[in-house]
């Protein structure tokens, strides 16, 4: 490996982990929104071959799969608008899977929620989409 591609790895690796802290960030605050509107954790960055869910929790008796989306600017759209159909089929599916793997859950009503952060605004869409 060159010095110029071993140096472009080393950008690519700094980035994406800056990105993740970014992203950890955020949701820890959405988490801490949630929890002061009354919710319960019941799982954090559920991962399965389907996909991830950012959030999942508890608000009575709902099972509530909640997506966070930041944006610092809303050019390209705001974080809600950032949730393609496809990345909505896909936390459709990881939800699907959770259910089936905890079996506990499966009498619960669900709902997809999204918690968007533009700008350091919150606002918590609920049952963003079906």
């Amino acid at each position: 490996m060159s010095k110029a591609q071993a140096c472009a790895k080393q950008k690519t690796q700094t980035a994406m982990t800056l990105a993740k802290e970014l992203g950890t960030h955020f949701e820890n605050q959405a988490l801490t929104y949630l929890n002061s509107q009354g919710l319960k954790l019941v799982c954090q960055n559920f991962h399965c071959k389907l996909g991830e869910l950012d959030l999942i929790m508890l608000e009575h008796d709902a099972l509530i799969f909640i997506e966070v989306r930041y944006r610092a600017q809303i050019s390209y759209g705001s974080a809600t608008e950032s949730i393609t159909p496809s990345k909505q089929k896909k936390i459709k599916r990881t939800a699907q899977y959770f259910l089936l793997t905890h079996p506990e859950f499966q009498r619960h009503c669900c709902r997809i929620d999204v918690i968007a952060i533009d700008r350091n605004q919150i606002n918590w869409v609920k049952n963003a989409f079906s």
